[in-house]
């Protein structure tokens, strides 16, 4: 039985191509996994079957390859951009005499490293438990059996079954954190409600560029680097639409393709602030060749964490890195905005998507004509601090005749405040 090394980050990658070539950017996307994990890079090993092989899951002869070369450069670990069963890995640890690591860790990995805040810390480690609870079986030699001999035998557990004990309570204490760490997350997105105020969450593949513009619109300092998964933790800003009042803006952690269920499920929590958004602003590398293949699986996932009917609008960012490219605004058939073309780095165009935001907010706006007695003054201030004063002419008794413009829920709010305007809608 193999015993895990701890340590060490030479790694040799696998790639095997199933039913065909896979495309290149696939590959440079599982290169840029295992170095934002830290990994140094040895040798890189492609392949291609017809499908998986159900003990090795590369076959025989390619895991001998990947033996020699694992021996020939001293490396540490074996990466695979797949996800390995747990049977698979054990037989390729005890092949290989290193450590195995499959897409999924491999992911699990990076979150653990970019996990910033209690709640991000949390949610990894339960994806990571999670995921190694199916990896307990003979994976080390210390479980591999209760000790026996003369003296030794008895009716305890295994170490085996402590472990999974263990585990398990341990997971169910991380579960009952989340829990209230997750009632305090709704605290605040009822104070939102109450307060009327919306929620704008970017989306979007990881690495295209969210926390970059995220920072340019609220004059924030979320980190921002060009790597994958640079920032884990949502951030929630205030940001000011002219004529429309506040919004809250909400960056939130990067998808990726194949990204583990675990993850989906342990950040369940987080990604909350997405299915409880008004508007959903989907950040698109613009630079990207898979560009298409990247909004598939950005809406993939949020078709699993059921957010695929809020209304979306597609930024495509990086305009920078196209020749001679010009911001503009792209609107459908109606002449509603579908999609906005901007660099977050140099700012070009983002004030286009700051007008896109007002014109969403602004479709539904109400317009009244209203007649106010002399003691409204009140009333009178309100409306000239929250809404659009189109005209306004004084009446004989003192008071004002206005036609107004305000979004809304801007105008159901002061109806809530100031009952008294009511009575002031002429019809």
């Amino acid at each position: 039985m193999f015993e895990r090394p701890k340590a060490g980050e030479r790694a040799v990658l696998v790639h095997i191509d199933l039913n065909g070539p896979s495309d290149p950017d696939e590959i440079n996307e599982f290169r840029d996994l295992a170095v934002s994990a830290g990994a140094e890079i040895v040798q890189f090993v492609p392949g291609s079957r017809r499908q998986p092989d159900p003990k090795l899951f590369i076959g025989r002869g390619k895991a001998e390859e990947v033996k020699q070369i694992v021996s020939a450069e001293c490396a540490d670990l074996v990466i695979f951009n797949h996800t390995l069963s747990p049977s698979q890995e054990r037989n390729l640890e005890r092949e290989f005499a290193c450590r195995v690591v499959d897409r999924t860790g491999l992911i699990l990995d990076i979150f653990c490293q970019r996990a910033r805040s209690f709640e991000g810390k949390l949610q990894v480690e339960l994806a990571q438990l999670q995921h190694l609870s199916t990896r307990l079986v003979r994976g080390w030699t210390h479980l591999e059996r209760q000790k026996g001999g003369i003296g030794l035998r008895g009716p305890g557990e295994t170490q085996l079954e402590s472990d999974r004990r263990l585990l398990n309570q341990r997971i169910n204490q991380i579960k009952r954190r989340l829990k209230r760490v997750d009632s305090q997350r709704e605290q605040g997105r009822r104070g939102r409600e109450r307060a009327d105020i919306p929620t704008v969450s970017l989306v979007g593949y990881t690495n295209a560029g969210k926390s970059t513009l995220f920072n340019k619109l609220v004059g924030s300092s979320v980190y921002a680097a060009d790597q994958l998964f640079a920032t884990l933790d949502p951030t929630l800003r205030r940001l000011d639409l002219k004529g429309e009042g506040a919004v809250v803006l909400a960056d939130t952690v990067g998808f990726i393709s194949h990204l583990p269920h675990d993850l989906v499920a342990a950040f369940k929590s987080t990604l909350k602030e997405t299915t409880d958004a008004s508007l959903l602003l989907h950040i698109v590398d613009a630079s990207s060749h898979q560009r298409a293949t990247c909004i598939a699986e950005v809406n993939d996932v949020l078709h699993q964490i059921g957010a695929e009917r809020i209304h979306q609008i597609e930024v495509f960012n990086k305009t920078d890195l196209l020749d001679n490219f010009e911001p503009r605004i792209d609107r459908d058939e109606n002449g509603h905005v579908i999609r906005i073309w901007l660099s977050a780095i140099t700012g070009d165009g983002t004030e286009l998507l700051m007008e896109a935001l007002a014109e969403f907010f602004r479709q539904n706006h109400v317009q009244q004509r209203l007649r106010l007695n002399p003691s409204d003054g009140r009333l009178h201030a309100l409306l000239f601090e929250r809404g659009s004063v189109l005209s306004e002419a004084s009446t004989d008794e003192g008071g004002w005749e206005m036609d107004v413009d305000m979004s809304e829920r801007e105008f159901l709010k002061l109806l809530k405040e100031e009952p008294v305007l009511q009575s002031c809608i002429l019809e």
